[in-house]
């Protein structure tokens, strides 16, 4: 059975996450996987603590310490089990299943490489609980794992909206030739209004590849229009986005050269970070 992966943290797009895996569930018939990952235990208190103290006294704080540190990792447990409960209840109260629970320890990035090969995308929210007033700022892990992830990523929004309209930011390029590949061959976008946008020149060569993207959708069901706006791409788009009622970008992931990254992931970057809408990114 087809696998979502959807990364829960208790932050106020954990909610967020959950409906909008829930929606991509239904449509693919998929599983839910929630991932829950507990804090780093070697940030807990340190021994250093216990200064010039004599020897009894300082091996008594050093237990009492220890004794802290083990109770603190309890409650994170706890906590995380807490976190991935709520997290199931919202995912089935959306209509979606079977789902099963992660609690892992460890790297993110890391523990993600191990579940990718059993799972179809990645569900994240924009922002984690150590970002959650940083606006200006993607949070960490996500830029992380957008990075480094070989499957599709879907970056959830602050709230849900169902999803009717959707923008395809478009340029030509490999990873958005493959966007449109993997959107023809998914039953996500049946029945969803779509509009295959290039930001920057109007040329014949960009008409072309347009054309040949929206041919490609159609063959798969997709019907999609055309457009080609002027200006910078995280301008352009950004304002087509807030002013005619998109409800999702889908657009090409970094690239992994390092030419390539500095080229397209910073459009990538400012997009996920100015949109007020989720974001699906494809290698």
């Amino acid at each position: 059975m087809t696998r979502i992966l959807a990364l829960v943290d208790g932050s106020a797009y954990s909610a967020s996450v959950c409906h909008h895996s829930a929606w991509i569930a239904k449509k693919l018939n998929a599983s839910v996987d929630l991932l829950h990952l507990l804090p780093d235990r070697g940030a807990a208190i340190s021994s250093d603590y216990s200064g010039a103290l004599n020897l009894g006294a300082r091996s008594a704080l050093l237990e009492d310490l220890a004794a802290l540190d083990a109770q603190r990792a309890k409650l994170a447990i706890a906590h995380g089990h807490a976190i991935l409960d709520d997290a199931q209840a919202l995912v089935e109260a959306g209509g979606a299943g079977p789902v099963s629970q992660k609690l892992r320890q460890g790297d993110l990035v890391e523990t993600i490489r191990t579940l990718e090969p059993d799972v179809r995308a990645l569900v994240i929210g924009k922002r984690g609980t150590g970002s959650a007033g940083a606006f200006e700022h993607l949070g960490s892990n996500l830029e992380r794992i957008l990075r480094s992830a070989s499957v599709p990523v879907f970056v959830a929004s602050r709230a849900f909206q169902p999803i009717h309209k959707v923008l395809i930011a478009f340029d030509a390029s490999a990873s958005a030739e493959r966007a449109v590949e993997r959107m023809a061959a998914s039953p996500v976008f049946d029945g969803l209004e779509a509009v295959l946008v290039h930001a920057g020149p109007d040329t014949p060569a960009i008409r072309r590849a347009l054309d040949s993207a929206r041919a490609k959708l159609a063959g798969g069901g997709v019907e999609a229009s055309v457009q080609v706006v002027g200006g910078e791409p995280e301008v352009a788009l950004e304002r087509k986005i807030a002013t005619e009622g998109f409800g999702l970008l889908v657009m090409g992931a970094y690239g992994h050269s390092r030419i390539r990254t500095l080229i397209i992931g910073s459009t990538t970057t400012a997009l996920i970070r100015a949109c007020k809408i989720p974001v699906l990114l494809y290698r």
